[in-house]
């Protein structure tokens, strides 16, 4: 049985605990491998590990969300690739049920309107890093899905109040057609440019507290 030497972890006495683990020696090789490819000390790896702790449950039979819903693991490029077979309107809603998703977590929590926790369940859970920028806007990464798929995800995560709706006509064509419409949703969207491979709009800043 291998026992790894957990580190001094910085902190008072009463923000942190000391755990004790005994693993077996295939596992024990398998983190030290690990902690070697990724550069990190055997501690700290096993730290990030328990930290996911936070954000979803693993158990020896599945990986669920801290709901109780059971999870599937999918490469990116595929799970992109699958949104980009629907029409843009049912990726609009797609963009909307995650973004659902992610407030549930967070109501669960009791964290609801803390966005840095829910922008940290996407990174946790594989969505996209947490990007946020010098002037306070929030980056989603091209890399997470289609562009009007991103876009309803986004205004529904930060928009989580149920009255308040992601209008789904909000298509490109739509907005190219009408005058009206492109008034509309630069107003309550506003896509701006911030950085390549990144998609960003007006309402999502990340407002620090002072």
């Amino acid at each position: 049985m291998g026992k790894p030497q957990i580190e001094k972890i910085k902190g008072t006495k009463d923000s942190t605990s000391v755990l004790t683990v005994r693993i077996d020696k295939e596992l024990d090789q398998i983190l030290e491998k690990i902690k070697d490819k990724k550069k990190i000390s055997k501690a700290t790896l096993i730290r990030n590990y328990l930290e996911m702790a936070k954000y979803l449950i693993v158990d020896q039979n599945s990986i669920r969300s801290i709901d109780d819903r059971d999870f599937i693991m999918i490469k990116r490029k595929i799970f992109k690739r699958f949104l980009k077979s629907f029409e843009i309107d049912n990726q609009m809603e797609y963009g909307i049920k995650f973004a659902q998703f992610i407030n549930d977590l967070a109501r669960l929590q009791g964290k609801i309107d803390d966005l840095e926790f829910k922008l940290d369940l996407c990174q946790h859970l594989g969505f996209f890093q947490k990007f946020i920028d010098e002037g306070n806007y929030i980056l989603f990464s091209n890399k997470f899905g289609p562009k009007k798929f991103v876009e309803a995800f986004a205004y529904k995560l930060i928009n989580h109040n149920p009255d308040t709706e992601y209008d789904l006509t909000f298509t490109d064509e739509n907005i190219e057609n009408s005058k009206k419409k492109e008034q509309e949703y630069n107003k309550k969207i506003g896509l701006i440019y911030r950085a390549e491979s990144y998609y960003a709009f007006k309402f999502a800043k990340f407002e620090k507290e002072e």
